[in-house]
Parts: C-alpha cells; sequence; structure tokens
C-alpha cells in the first residue's frame, strides 16, 4: 500500500468504503488526459469516456485496457453488484454498472482512487 494515501483513500481502496455521492474531486473534473491509480499508478480510464452520470461519481463507458482491472461479484448491502478493482494492486475502485449511455457500462469510481495526469 502507498504509504502516502489519506485515511480516507484507505478506507475506500482497501476497506471497500465509498465517498460520500458529488464530493469528489472528479466528479465535475474536464480535463483531458488519463485517471489512474491512486495507489499504483496503473493507467485505468482515459478522459474520453468520461460523462456525467448524475449520480455524484466519476463515471466512464470502458478502463482503457481490459487487463487493467479486475471485475468481482460484491454481495454487500444486501445487493448483487459487481466490484471494479485495480488489477495491478487490487485496490477498491468502485463498481459497474449496465446502465451507461447508448447501452453502455457505467464504471463508477471513487474519486480518492484515482490521480490524474494531463496530456501534454
Amino acid at each position: 500500500m502507498n504509504p502516502n494515501l489519506t485515511p480516507e483513500q484507505r478506507s475506500v481502496m482497501f476497506e471497500q468504503g465509498t465517498e460520500p455521492p458529488f464530493t469528489g474531486q472528479y466528479v465535475n473534473h474536464k480535463g483531458e488526459g488519463m485517471y489512474v491509480c491512486a495507489n499504483c499508478g496503473q493507467e485505468l480510464f482515459s478522459s474520453t469516456t468520461k460523462f456525467d452520470s448524475g449520480t455524484g461519481w466519476p463515471s466512464f463507458t470502458d478502463p482503457v485496457n481490459t487487463q487493467n482491472v479486475e471485475l468481482k461479484t460484491d454481495l454487500t448491502h444486501g445487493l448483487v453488484r459487481t466490484e471494479v478493482r485495480c488489477k495491478n494492486c487490487g485496490a477498491h475502485l468502485g463498481h459497474v454498472f449496465p446502465d451507461g449511455p447508448n447501452t453502455c457500462d457505467r464504471y463508477c469510481i471513487n474519486s480518492v482512487a484515482l490521480d490524474f495526469k494531463p496530456n501534454k
């Protein structure tokens, strides 16, 4: 685990927590570049796949490379969901739902699990 993570990042990424909706730094972020894992720096989502889902968390239609994320069944809170983890370090990122735009998936990701690297 990256020793520079904040307590909130550790809670979300390694205790499967979640940040409150509409509070994350990347909810309304419009920069062009790459969203990477805040723990290990693995490339996860391109800004070209980000969209405003209105849910309160950054949302993406696709990961930059499906080999960079791991999907796992999540049965917590009395729900059946699909958890998204960083394949490199195992950090919890959020969940994926089948209700994105134009029949795409919606990767609903916690801002605190991400860092942003702008295009040069």
